[in-house]
């Protein structure tokens, strides 16, 4: 496709930034399949405590990984724009993914650290350059949206299959190799884009002499890479941290650097937030309670679903009796199903799902019986529970050797993935309807930042949920580890079904008065 008309009745670009998308996509989810089980089962193996050093890490990356976009939006509005800095991020990204294939533990966290920072400089402005590319009200940049998303769910569901295979069959490190080859596919993708034009005058600097502007010695458009370069190890050194602080020898007992940094800047947020509400006008004042519990139980929920590349891949790979499908009647053999390849079953089921509850969404809203944002809250968080509760359920039908049949798993990722996509209304352009102006772009940041709030949530229950023991006692005792590991996570799932039925109830009970509030905006 060459610049011009549109194409399929959508600006050309936009097909450039799906595939981009797809393929930066497919490298991130590849990898977090593989993240957990590669230290639980190679990097921390030797450990009698590899599954909360696994949590923290995990925690830590996913915290930093969110958190920093809220860094490199800001920088492309700033200086950069959109292309410059999605193609530095996916530079970055793809640098990470391929040092990750390298067998030394330093390397791993240098990689973790390149993704984290590539990341930050990718993920905001490849989705905020989709939407740059329709003019303004523009009636089709919602379903642009959708054919985006789309590209984010097969790369989800393509990853976890072809880099588990990999890591699986021929070792960890093709695993994480081909990740990066993705990265590499979509950046390739993107400065196609580019060469051939489709994306017109969008995503360039916004101010472009302050691009060329000296500052120590350096151009600032140079200045900008090499500081993130120079990053890399610090935020290397805070992921691997876990060792200074954690383990309860010191009076923070498993409290990380990290750990710390999110405590303050939650505590910063909170006492911010509070002046703001008492400072605000009555009317001004209930618009932004309403986005603070809107944002809360959005993280709550993130901080339950985000347990998939941890948790609930653990629980596959030690207590779920996988399957094995026969295609021997079309040539191509067996195909037994790993742990990591678990992770494309969310991915499958929304692709399956969108279309199906969006025209129901269109239904209800002809019969103007469709729920507002907060019911739907409380129908995600319920149904989030729900899920959990299957898995507490499955527990009663674990085999002799502690395997629980897959067909729960499946299950439960059909009930979640039905709460992620009632929970997915609730979006920036609610809050950005409910914030004070004075603080909108504020309130974005809170955001973007609920979803590394919600990592903090995944390492605490990743610590909790921890099996003592290194691999090789653990491999000694086969079935008796099995059994207690079934045990533990049950238990666990128990009380996050609780926890999300809480919330659910809560959001429930604020439904009412949010509503109202809501009605007030528009």
């Amino acid at each position: 496709m060459s610049r011009g008309k549109d194409f399929l009745g959508h600006p050309k670009g936009l097909f450039y930034l799906f595939f981009a998308e797809l393929w930066e996509r497919f490298s991130f989810y590849g990898m977090r399949a593989l993240l957990t089980l590669y230290m639980v089962e190679q990097v921390f193996a030797s450990l009698a405590n590899r599954d909360v050093v696994s949590a923290i890490i995990y925690s830590s990356y996913g915290s930093l990984v969110y958190a920093f976009p809220v860094v490199g939006g800001k920088i492309a509005d700033q200086f950069l724009g959109y292309r410059k800095a999605i193609i530095l991020g996916g530079t970055l990204m793809a640098i990470g993914h391929f040092v990750l294939a390298i067998e030394d533990n330093t390397a791993f966290f240098l990689a973790l650290s390149f993704i984290i920072i590539g990341n930050g400089f990718f993920k905001p402005n490849i989705s905020t350059f989709v939407g740059a590319l329709y003019p303004h009200a523009d009636t089709r940049k919602e379903s642009g949206f959708t054919i985006f998303y789309m590209g984010i769910n097969i790369g989800g569901f393509a990853a976890p299959l072809a880099c588990g295979m990999l890591a699986y069959t021929y070792g960890w490190h093709y695993g994480f190799g081909l990740a990066g080859v993705g990265m590499v596919l979509g950046l390739l993708v993107f400065l196609v884009g580019i060469k051939k034009g489709v994306f017109g005058d969008q995503g360039l600097p916004p101010f472009p002499e302050r691009l060329e502007k000296r500052y120590l010695g350096l151009k600032l458009k140079h200045l900008i890479p090499v500081l993130a370069l120079l990053m890399v190890p610090v935020i290397s050194f805070l992921i691997s941290s876990y060792g200074f602080i954690a383990g309860g020898d010191s009076f923070l007992g498993d409290i990380t650097i990290v750990n710390l940094i999110f405590y303050a800047l939650g505590i910063i947020i909170l006492i911010y937030l509070a002046y703001e509400i008492f400072r605000s006008e009555p009317a001004e004042r209930g618009k932004l309670v309403a986005a603070i519990f809107l944002t809360l139980f959005m993280t709550l929920f993130r901080g339950f679903f985000e347990l998939s590349g941890s948790i609930l891949t653990l629980f596959a790979a030690r207590n779920v009796a996988l399957p094995t499908f026969d295609f021997s009647w079309v040539g191509l053999g067996s195909w037994a199903m790993d742990a990591a390849q678990t992770n494309s079953i969310n991915s499958f089921f929304i692709i399956l799902l969108a279309l199906p509850i969006s025209f129901l969404w269109r239904f209800l809203s002809k019969r103007r019986i469709n729920p507002r944002t907060p019911y739907k809250s409380f129908l995600g968080l319920a149904f989030l529970g729900a899920s959990f509760y299957v898995l507490y359920l499955s527990g009663g039908f674990a085999n002799e050797q502690g395997y629980v049949p897959f067909s729960f798993l499946a299950l439960m990722y059909l009930i979640m993935s039905t709460g992620e996509l009632l929970m997915s209304p609730i979006g920036l352009s609610k809050i950005t309807d409910l914030s004070p102006k004075r603080i909108v772009a504020f309130m974005m940041g809170i955001w973007f930042l609920s979803s590394a709030f919600a990592f903090q949530i995944v390492g605490f229950i990743g610590k909790k949920l921890a099996i003592e023991g290194d691999a090789e006692s653990l491999q000694e005792t086969a079935q008796e580890s099995a059994f207690k590991s079934l045990d533990l996570y049950t238990d666990g799932f128990l009380s996050i079904a609780y926890v999300s039925f809480g919330g659910a109830l809560l959001a429930l009970i604020c439904a009412p008065i949010l509503v109202r509030i809501m009605r007030e905006v528009n």
